[in-house]
């Protein structure tokens, strides 16, 4: 049985996860429960883990979007970092610190600006974002916990995981989803930020089942995930392209740069400034 907590939204915001209603037209819950809750309320959470007595409790909650964690610096330490502490709290107010296992969401952004290559455990932290920054927060007071009171809790750090249900704004959705509006006549043209970041990309549905392999082990344990393989968004945008059929030419510089199509001659991909980050990782 798995339970979620959904925030109150003024739209339907469980688009993602409707597949596992037992009835996703009705919104019928079976096996899957929702709450309604907030990592910035920590009256619900403690409510919520006291109803509920989880065995194992994921926190995937996050303000995620790098980019956009500049724009919501505050917002996004308050729920990224803070909101990991509320939880570890409720777990302890809840009196299940013997019983419950917890797995928290650290991330690749913990390494930002890299001190060694590859990445491992016991490198060094950099973060480069007011996200990275809030979930090196979180990552410390989850060792803290685990060292002070004995709950079992481990970060896993992970590095980019993405499938069909990562949000449109992210941009190996937003690069697949231009792609195929292209394909269907439905866009002509998108705007991407630097071409040249390098990212590693695998699968969620791996890196899920590393999460729940990392809760099944006798002694908790912080480990690194990742293909071990980087590729640039250039190189994506081409992948992408030659899935329907089409080359992609480079052509300018830096934000004068265009990706036209080989075949037709049309330009198919520009560079905007605003896409870009303050600091690159």
């Amino acid at each position: 049985q798995v339970h979620g907590i959904v925030r109150r939204s003024s739209s339907f915001n469980t688009g993602r996860i409707e597949h596992l209603y037992k009835n996703p037209q009705a919104h019928i819950e079976g096996n899957m429960k929702l709450h309604y809750g907030d990592l910035t309320d920590s009256t619900c959470l403690v409510k919520i883990i006291n109803e509920v007595k989880p065995t194992e409790i994921y926190n995937l909650g996050a303000q995620s979007h790098v980019k956009i964690s500049f724009d919501l610096a505050e917002y996004t330490a308050d729920v990224d970092g803070v909101g990991t502490l509320r939880l570890l709290d409720a777990i302890k107010t809840c009196g299940l610190i013997n019983s419950v296992k917890f797995y928290q969401a650290s991330t690749s952004e913990l390494f930002g600006k890299v001190q060694e290559i590859p990445q491992k455990e016991t490198t060094p932290f950099y973060p480069r974002s007011p996200y990275g920054a809030a979930k090196l927060y979180a990552y410390w007071i989850v060792v803290n916990f685990r060292e002070a009171y004995n709950l079992f809790a481990v970060n896993g750090i992970l590095f980019n995981h993405e499938s069909p249900r990562r949000g449109a704004n992210f941009v190996t959705r937003k690069i697949s989803r231009s792609v195929a509006k292209i394909h269907l006549g439905q866009l002509d043209c998108f705007s991407l930020g630097n071409l040249d970041a390098k990212r590693d990309w695998g699968h969620a549905r791996d890196y899920v089942e590393a999460m729940w392999l990392m809760l099944q082990t006798d002694e908790p344990e912080d480990f690194v995930i990742a293909t071990g393989e980087v590729h640039s968004v250039r190189e994506f945008v081409e992948k992408s392209f030659k899935h329907i059929g089409k080359t992609i030419v480079w052509e300018g510089k830096n934000e004068n740069e265009v990706g036209r199509c080989k075949e037709t001659g049309k330009i198919h991909v520009t560079v905007n400034h605003k896409y870009y980050r303050p600091t690159e990782v």
